[in-house]
């Protein structure tokens, strides 16, 4: 009896082990290939636009014409009551724009190279990291509107504060990754899933203090809410660009696991379905 539980002890620890190793090979194999994803980023970003009069610039404006929209809608019609709205929604509206882009963008990103996937051999974690890294590099000149309007207000900002962007940028660069993962992956077996993601992230965004605040939530859900991982991300936002504060330390760590978890799931899950991507697709 002790030398089978001995021996169940040991395949698990081979087990476990060999799952570690898969891992850091994959890492290894995704940074061997990291010309390939700058290649497929600047193909994309290149491509986006291309053929329209605006071109480029409607990086910008599309942003800017829905916060027209919105400011309109909640400022005068819905009215929110809060100081300076159009900054309030400005600075949470651009990293929304980011994170739901990816997750649902990620959605045909395997699919849309199916003809790579069947004929060449790569890490195909290389599609969807490409996809969030170009809209994560729309969003950072994004970037560059916000921090005007943020002169044009008035708001003063503190430089410690400002610094405190680039870890926070990093936790959202890695909830959607972990998404995109799950997104990109169940996509292939299950291809109503494009089209139910666009429901699923409008649903999500009312559900995150995007166009109102964390304030006038009931306590009752309060609790729920803080499970939602865009809550932690988008309030460290409005602390570091509205309230031109640092955001309590808390706060990042909770954006952080969060992030952190839903990345570990996105892996496992895209790491589990790829193996039979080929025959899918």
């Amino acid at each position: 009896m002790q030398k089978e539980d001995s021996r169940n002890k040991e395949a698990l620890t081979v087990k476990r082990t060999g799952q570690r190793d898969d891992f850091f090979q994959t890492v290894k194999e995704i940074y061997a290939y990291k010309e390939m994803i700058i290649s497929f980023v600047r193909r994309e970003l290149r491509g986006r636009y291309k053929g329209s009069a605006l071109g480029f610039f409607w990086t910008f404006l599309n942003p800017l014409l829905q916060l027209c929209v919105y400011s309109i809608v909640f400022s005068t019609i819905l009215k929110q009551g809060i100081e300076k709205y159009y900054l309030f929604l400005f600075v949470a509206l651009i990293p929304w724009i980011f994170f739901s882009s990816s997750v649902t963008g990620s959605a045909s990103s395997v699919i849309a190279q199916k003809d790579m996937v069947k004929k060449i051999y790569f890490p195909r974690e290389v599609l969807p990291i490409a996809h969030v890294t170009t809209n994560f590099v729309n969003m950072l000149l994004c970037f560059i509107v916000i921090f005007a309007v943020v002169v044009i207000s008035g708001t003063k900002l503190d430089a410690v504060a400002v610094l405190c962007l680039v870890p926070v940028w990093i936790v959202e660069y890695i909830l959607a990754l972990g998404m995109a993962f799950i997104a990109s992956s169940v996509t292939v077996y299950f291809r109503d899933m494009e089209h139910i993601l666009g429901i699923l992230m409008l649903a999500w965004q009312y559900l995150t203090p995007v166009l109102y605040g964390y304030d006038i939530i009931p306590d009752q859900y309060k609790l729920w809410f803080s499970l939602n991982p865009m809550t932690p991300v988008i309030g460290a936002y409005r602390t570091i660009l509205y309230e031109a504060r640092v955001p309590e330390l808390e706060t990042l760590l909770w954006a952080l696991a969060l992030g952190l978890t839903v990345l570990m799931v996105g892996w496992c899950t895209f790491t589990r379905l790829k193996r039979r991507f080929a025959e899918e697709l």
